[in-house]
């Protein structure tokens, strides 16, 4: 029985834990957002933000200056330009 007392904590730690930071830094990142950010939908879409609504986001995609509006939680990174690029 003790075992399978110290599994439960054990579980949490290693599974539940973990996963509810990523979602709370996924959430934190899409109320981030801001006009002029790079974004990267799930769908690998790369670009670059036009305007923000409540639950949408209205992107530019190069070459053409293609206009599409995505669901913000189909946002699945970002990157900025006053971040440093990564060195290689």
């Amino acid at each position: 029985m003790l075992p399978l007392l110290l599994l439960v904590p054990l579980l949490y730690l290693m599974l539940f834990r973990p996963q509810q930071k990523r979602q709370k830094q996924w959430q934190q990142m899409l109320a981030d957002l801001k006009q002029g950010d790079k974004v990267t939908t799930s769908g690998g879409i790369r670009g670059v933000i036009l305007s923000l609504k409540d639950d949408s986001i209205v992107i530019r995609v190069a070459p053409d200056n293609l206009k599409l509006e995505v669901a913000k939680t189909a946002i699945a990174a970002v990157t900025r330009d006053d971040e440093p690029a990564a060195e290689k």
